[in-house]
């Protein structure tokens, strides 16, 4: 398994790390088969999407903001709409690969999701 540090410099962000996963599948040698790519954290998670035009990211920040208000949470740290959009996008994907190089669309790339930063997040790849 491998392990990427994620930096993160903003509160909610996508940041693309496909090259990261990619580099770290090449690492792993694994030719054909499936990769694992897992977020542990209960306020982060992990998408794959249009990475062609940045506006389609912003779009998607801004609609999981509208969709988890700031409410009265009974969970006290402040976080609890984090804790929803982390829900929403999932804590992990999994992709083909071939030929050792991932399998994804023409305009799709992974993207980080922070939703409670900026932190210094993990993100493990596992290939079978």
């Amino acid at each position: 398994m491998e392990r990427i540090t994620v930096i993160t410099r903003a509160h909610m962000e996508f940041v693309d790390v496909t090259s990261e996963v990619q580099a770290a599948i090449t690492r792993l040698t694994c030719f054909d088969g499936i990769a694992l790519v897992f977020v542990p954290h209960t306020t982060a998670g992990i998408v794959i999407n249009e990475g062609a035009d940045p506006a389609v990211q912003e779009d998607l920040l801004q609609a999981l903001k509208h969709i988890t208000p700031a409410l009265s949470y009974r969970h006290a740290e402040g976080n609890s709409p984090a804790h929803f959009q982390a829900a929403l996008t999932g804590a992990s994907v999994l992709l083909p690969v071939e030929k050792g190089r991932l399998c994804l669309g023409t305009w799709q790339r992974i993207f980080f999701c922070e939703f409670d930063g900026p932190r210094t997040r993990n993100l493990w790849i596992k290939t079978v």
